[in-house]
């Protein structure tokens, strides 16, 4: 009680400058302003109220958060947000609810179960030739965004330079300023995505700590090949230099060709934190498991974070992801099923006037608009969700400085008729895709 007139004091105080000044101004003594200031400034006062310094200010929300609500608020079809609008396999529904009601409902071990990490390294080994222990390098995360926000925390210090690639997935940049790391940002070559890497060897300074690689490549999609990779390797030789390889969507390359996985590469694999992602790979975003493969030493670091961030992932999933996985072809066939969605929106898309660039992995196309209106991206998206009823990404927020090409993303993650119907409407309303 004592503290609280101490503070009202203070308050009485404030009230009683505020009320002369008022007296001054108006030259008579209002009974019910000098009323309404004083709840005013006793209701709205700081006094008591510590101050907040903000450690992202410029932060907001995210455009994958901003697009999807505008799709739903408008009723639009959403082509933006990198989620399936099909369900996952029912046996993998069915074993989760096996598993739930055999008990499997408490605390997973904190690096995760070992029947799923032991199918991890199965698969690793058939992939990409790698040899791992399950006990000591796979650790099983809630989602690979978590796996990416251990690695950035276990290795950047203060100062740290961390280049990325950009366009760049939108977590990258945050998380590096959140443990007091400055983000170089080298723009791949547009419109055919490659990086330069030349470029990127020319940014590296005493202080860098870290590159971030990301292949099939999100918003792009790009991938990396085996040259790209032979020279990450050239340049981090002999450098105390560490790689995060964002990975979650290995099983999702077209065309014949082949993920170059940062495992492939021994040079590469003993720096690296490798980056995975049940959600991508079984149509199950919303369960947020994903996976970190790295070194014993690292991941022993990795494991200090997430012992302390989530601790443990949803114990039943992990079991019947195990299950799961013993057949391969659960996740090997998912290069099949992508292709083939994504070269039937390709050809749907032939009809409207969008200029497509290549798409050779994840579920993402990108379409170049420049010739049709010089809008900037994120307001010609906003319009093409209201006026057409089609929503999309634009790109601008990929990049630190939201430079922007003119160019938008659609996820082609969706049903046939889903994809029919967007294109239907941008064909309707094709005099209003320009402007």
């Amino acid at each position: 009680m004592l503290e609280f007139f101490r503070c009202t004091k203070w308050k009485i105080k404030g009230y009683l400058f505020f009320k002369n000044f008022v007296d001054k101004l108006f030259l008579k003594k209002n009974v019910l302003l000098r009323l309404a200031l004083f709840s005013i400034h006793f209701m709205t006062s700081t006094q008591d109220t510590p101050y907040f310094n903000s450690k992202l200010p410029h932060l907001g929300t995210t455009i994958f958060t901003v697009m999807s609500a505008l799709a739903r608020e408008q009723e639009a079809i959403n082509l933006s947000q990198g989620f399936p609008d099909f369900d996952c396999d029912p046996n993998i529904i069915d074993l989760v609810t096996h598993y739930m009601k055999s008990g499997a409902n408490q605390y997973a071990p904190m690096s995760g179960v070992l029947p799923l990490r032991e199918a991890i390294a199965e698969a690793a080994e058939n992939l990409y030739g790698c040899i791992l222990n399950p006990e000591t390098e796979i650790t099983i995360t809630s989602g690979a965004s978590e796996s990416i926000f251990n690695a950035l925390a276990c290795v950047i210090r203060p100062g740290d330079e961390v280049i990325i690639l950009e366009p760049a997935y939108d977590l990258y940049k945050p998380v590096t300023e959140l443990f007091g790391g400055q983000i170089v940002a080298i723009p791949m070559e547009v419109p055919s995505y490659r990086v330069n890497w030349d470029q990127v060897e020319a940014a590296i300074t005493e202080r860098t700590r870290l590159i971030m690689v990301n292949t099939p490549h999100n918003p792009s999609g790009t991938i990396l090949r085996e040259a790209d990779m032979r020279r990450l390797a050239e340049i981090v030789r002999n450098r105390n230099i560490f790689v995060i390889s964002d990975e979650v969507y290995e099983h999702i390359v077209f065309d014949q060709e082949f993920h170059a996985s940062v495992l492939r590469y021994p040079e590469l694999r003993e720096r690296s934190f490798a980056v995975f992602s049940f959600g991508k790979t079984f149509h199950a975003t919303g369960w947020r498991i994903g996976y970190c493969i790295a070194p014993a030493t690292l991941s022993r670091e990795f494991r200090k974070i997430h012992q302390f961030n989530t601790f443990a992932t949803f114990t039943p999933a992990q079991f019947a992801l195990a299950d799961f996985m013993r057949n391969a072809d659960n996740y090997l066939n998912l290069r099949a099923f992508f292709q083939e969605r994504r070269d039937k929106f390709r050809a749907l898309m032939q009809e409207t006037p969008f200029q497509l660039l290549e798409c050779e992995g994840t579920y993402f196309q990108l379409a170049s608009y420049g010739h049709l209106s010089d809008e900037k991206d994120q307001d010609y998206c906003v319009r093409l969700t209201k006026e057409v009823g089609v929503a999309t990404i634009p790109l601008s927020p990929f990049y630190a400085t939201e430079t922007d090409h003119s160019i938008i993303r659609f996820c082609f993650a969706k049903k046939h008729e889903t994809l029919e119907r967007a294109v239907e409407r941008l064909v309707q309303y094709e005099d209003r895709l320009g402007r």
